[in-house]
């Protein structure tokens, strides 16, 4: 038996078939599920179509999470579609690449600004909007990243906000509890994605980790979308408020 089978997921932050989204919807679709899958602006358009196509999403949707009315129209849209739904994905980031070189305190307030809005508060916002049409035992998850733990080289403000995230997802997973919904946050190792290519020094980082990590290798899109699957199925109905690492180990060791 599929072990999402019966269940409908909206996934945030597919940008092309290199994204951990993606590979996530990927995963998430062997194991029986329904998908739909966002977009934040036309020319992301472009790219997510045919990715929906190809694995047969129930549709796609406009979502900039800097955008009020696009937080207000949400809730219509998935009502229209399908009334209600189980698994929230959320696989949003962004912060100014001028900010992700050089010393953290050089960090602009905009740029702080626009990190922790992105990245952080967008969980709070998407949660606050669509808890309403989600079904008892439904399933929230983040994709995070160590750099919210421990200082990596030039992850600067996005650190920040991938912390705020993970302490965001707590508070909600207390408060939506007494709804029957989980909230949890994956913790990927370095993946070779489109957000990932704004950091400075990051192919140094990929082949630190085949170095470093315990199994001498670096995960895929797919090695998390497994974990996912797991944490939007009723294998974890009693984890709530947790960061799981999918990094081949590599948050154990020291001095890396």
């Amino acid at each position: 038996m599929s072990l999402l089978a019966g269940k409908k997921a909206l996934i945030f932050g597919v940008a092309n078939d290199r994204s951990i989204a993606w590979g996530v919807a990927q995963e998430f679709k062997k194991q029986g599920a329904q998908i739909a899958l966002s977009y934040v602006n036309d020319a992301l358009k472009k790219r997510v179509l045919p990715l929906a196509e190809s694995i047969g999403a129930d549709f796609t949707f406009e979502m900039d999470v800097t955008n009020d009315e696009h937080y207000a129209r949400l809730p219509e849209i998935v009502k229209e579609h399908w009334g209600d739904f189980d698994i929230l994905v959320h696989s949003l980031a962004f912060a100014d690449r001028a900010d992700l070189k050089g010393g953290f305190v050089e960090t602009s307030r905009e740029g702080f600004k626009m990190a922790c809005d992105i990245s952080a508060f967008s969980l709070v916002g998407l949660s606050q909007k669509l808890q309403p049409l989600m079904n008892k035992e439904g399933s929230i998850m983040a994709m995070t990243y160590y750099g919210s733990q421990k200082v990596i080289t030039n992850y600067n403000v996005m650190g920040v906000a991938k912390a705020a995230l993970e302490a965001s997802s707590r508070y909600l997973a207390n408060d939506l509890g007494q709804h029957g919904i989980r909230v949890n946050c994956v913790s990927a190792g370095p993946i070779k994605t489109l957000a990932a290519s704004g950091i400075s020094g990051f192919r140094e980082l990929l082949s630190k980790v085949e170095e470093i990590a315990p199994m001498r290798a670096n995960v895929t899109p797919e090695d998390v979308g497994g974990t996912a699957v797991y944490l939007a199925s009723d294998l974890s109905r009693g984890v709530t408020g947790q960061v799981l690492y999918v990094d081949s180990g590599l948050s154990i060791m020291g001095g890396f």
